[in-house]
Parts: C-alpha cells; structure tokens; sequence
C-alpha cells in the first residue's frame, strides 16, 4: 500500500509539472476586441447630461417598445417607481433613478437628480474577456453585441461587469438568455440613433460619434462651470465607455462609481504575466508538490522506525523472535 501511494504522488506530480509547465510556458490571457479610447474616436456613443434629465422615463418606455419587452406592472408615467433605487434586469434593459438634491449649484428649483441606467457598452469590456465562448463581441461600430446562440448560461460576464448590468432570465426554463441593452445595435441601419436617445422630450440624451460627443461635454463644462463638475464620467473610467454622463455634482453621489481608469481585463492579465514571468507558476507547483512528497516519506520513515523499534523490545521480554515462533 505504501509504494502504491508513492507512486501516486510521483505519477500526479509529474502530470501536474507538466501542466504547469505548458501553462508557464504559453500563458494565455482573454483580450476583448474593443478599441483602446484614443482609437474609438468613431465609435457609437451617448451623453446623458443629468442636470437636464427631468425623469419622464421617456426612454424606458421607448426601450420596452424596440426590445418588445413585456409591459411592466407599473405604468411608465407612474413617478412612484423613485421610492426604490432600481437596477436594469431581463424585462428592463434601461431604468432611470431619482436622487435627492438639485442637479447642479444652479438648479436651486429642482429638489432631485434622475440618472438613467443601462449598459455602459465598454471600449474594454470585461463581459467580452471572460465569456468563454464568445456569445459576446465588441463591434467595431461600438456596441457589445450578445449572441444568444453562442451562450450557454454560464454567467461569467455578470460577475466580471464592473458596473453589474448583465441580468440572467432565470425564468426562462427553456432557453434562458442574458440580457443588457444593445444600443439598439440591430436597428441601428434603420434608425439615426437609440430609441432612448430619439425619445427623450429634452435632449438629456444625445447621440453621436464618440469623439464628438467628448467634445460636446468639454464644451458644457467649459461654458458653464458654475453648473458642471469638471468631470466627463466614463471617459477614463474602465478603459473608457460608449454611455458618458455629465454631473452637476460628484458622481458617487448619484451611483455612478468610482472605478479606475484600467479595464478589469488589463488588471487581471498583469497579475496573470507576474504569476507566470520566468515559470514561477511551475517552480511554485513544483516546490508544493516536493514538499507534500518529503512530508509523506518522512512520515513513512516514521512510521516503520516505530514499527522496527516496537518488535525489538517485543523480542527482548519474551526472548523469542518471529522466526523462532513460526
């Protein structure tokens, strides 16, 4: 029994450094597709000015009726919605909320701030990185495109989304798909812009080119810095995103979160080429493995040492040896 559990460790050692092996050797990181911020200059986007926005959720009802989502409960001119802090989910790829406080230091008269929620569509984007069978995609064009064919459920992207927008259909006991805005991506061709975007009554959501759009929200800041925080959120943040927010007060206050300006994926994949630079994964699989090896020879020793001890002095009291007594 002994010598079979020591060629078992041997055998599982071996196979472990050659895994860790061809793992340090050749190691592999998820790169989403998406541009770099500097090269996205083209891209779709959006610029949701809050201080503008007067949460009419214009652009809730128009996304229900594009994506042919079921009619929520609540009627879209129903303001009662504002007690809860809501978040996007399977039946409502956009939501807008309401913040106690005026929008800006120049918006006195107004006693809240309604920010709208939805997918960021990230230049970087982390959901795109840990989808391990690419059911989504970072066009060219902007938006993150979801492939309901290619998914098999297993939610990676909702836990690696930094903003937690993916929601699952954990209703759907059929075929069950995550689901986000799309940026109206397949309807792009037919419509000049988002359906949110081309129902909002007060321009609080404009759409455009990337590049402009920032030179748009550069422009409202600079023109109006008693109104604006000088701060285009989403512009950094992440890698950068396709949905930038203008503020009349700090973002966090109104829950958009401070993230850093690194996307998830670049963060993660520097820890992955620290781990294996110069087979380090290896040589810590290794060094483990000797160790448990020389533990469990050592306790072997041990154990038949203690054995050998206790048959001499069994030999000594009664002066007979196992051979004499067969």
């Amino acid at each position: 029994m002994q010598q079979d559990r020591r060629n078992f460790l041997k055998r599982t050692a071996m196979a472990a450094g050659v895994v860790a092996a061809a793992g340090g050797a050749a190691p592999r990181t998820a790169r989403a597709s998406g541009a770099d911020a500097a090269d996205a200059v083209d891209a779709a986007a959006c610029l949701v000015d809050t201080t503008l926005c007067i949460g009419c959720r214009k652009c809730e009802e128009a996304c229900n009726e594009a994506n042919r989502l079921p009619r929520p409960d609540q009627p879209f001119d129903d303001r009662w919605v504002f007690r809860d802090r809501r978040r996007p989910g399977a039946d409502s790829l956009t939501v807008v909320n309401a913040y106690g406080g005026h929008p800006s230091n120049d918006q006195p008269d107004r006693s809240r701030t309604f920010v709208k929620v939805q997918c960021m569509h990230c230049l970087d984007p982390a959901c795109v990185s840990a989808c391990i069978v690419g059911a989504l995609t970072k066009s060219p064009q902007g938006p993150v495109h979801y492939d309901a064919d290619k998914c098999i459920g297993c939610r990676y992207c909702m836990v690696a989304c930094p903003f937690e927008i993916p929601a699952y259909e954990y209703d759907e006991a059929v075929l069950p798909k995550v689901r986000k805005c799309s940026f109206c991506m397949d309807d792009l061709d037919a419509r000049p812009e988002p359906a949110c975007a081309a129902a909002c009554p007060v321009e609080a959501i404009v759409f455009g080119k990337r590049g402009e759009i920032l030179e748009l929200a550069r422009e409202r800041i600079h023109e109006r810095p008693d109104r604006y925080v000088d701060h285009v959120y989403g512009e950094h943040e992440v890698g950068g995103t396709s949905w930038l927010y203008l503020t009349g007060r700090p973002p966090e206050e109104i829950d958009l979160l401070p993230l850093p300006e690194k996307s998830p994926p670049r963060l993660t994949e520097s820890i992955q080429h620290g781990i294996f630079r110069y087979g380090a994964l290896p040589i810590l699989a290794f060094s483990g493995l000797g160790a448990l090896m020389w533990w469990t020879n050592r306790r072997q020793g041990v154990e038949e040492k203690g054995a050998v001890r206790e048959n001499g002095e069994i030999e000594e009291q009664t002066g007979v040896s196992d051979g004499e007594v067969n």
